[in-house]
């Protein structure tokens, strides 16, 4: 079976934003709505196809080094204080420009009023809802919730 390619993309993208337009919905999300499962393993592969390694680390993954040198280079996963949720990775990879990473915003020369363009492409007409679901799997497994500070245990789980 072939995957689903990017005009089932663009209508899954729209469903999603009708049902998450209404504004007194908690975090925007649309009821009802699920993603099909995703591989770890065939998401590690897609990671290094859609060439995502160019410009993204995994924290405790030895993946090829890109050929060129990418104006940011930004790590995901490992310890962090508030894991991501598969839906706000899942928004990240397809709506980059929404949460744009704090660090490289702050880097920018535009006006704070105003937000600095992404360095991120869209894929969404290039990459497959298994794709999608695959890295986003395979990301997701790679955050680690940090402790709590003063917390006497070296990682808390929620």
């Amino acid at each position: 079976m072939s995957p689903v390619k990017s005009p089932q993309i663009a209508a899954l993208l729209a469903i999603i934003a009708i049902g998450s337009s209404c504004k007194d919905r908690p975090a925007r999300m649309a009821k009802g709505f699920r993603l099909p499962e995703g591989s770890e393993e065939n998401g590690r592969r897609a990671f290094q196809e859609m060439k995502c390694n160019h410009c993204h680390t995994v924290a405790g993954e030895d993946m090829p080094k890109p050929v060129a040198a990418a104006e940011v280079q930004f790590e995901l996963g490992g310890e962090v204080r508030r894991v991501k949720s598969y839906g706000e990775l899942v928004t990240a990879i397809t709506q980059p420009q929404h949460g744009l990473a704090p660090a490289y915003a702050a880097r920018s020369d535009k006006p704070r009023d105003k937000q600095a363009p992404s360095p991120m492409p869209s894929f969404n007409d290039a990459m497959s809802v298994t794709q999608l679901t695959d890295i986003v799997t395979f990301l997701h497994s790679r955050y680690r919730k940090a402790a709590p500070p003063g917390s006497v245990y070296p990682y808390y789980m929620p």
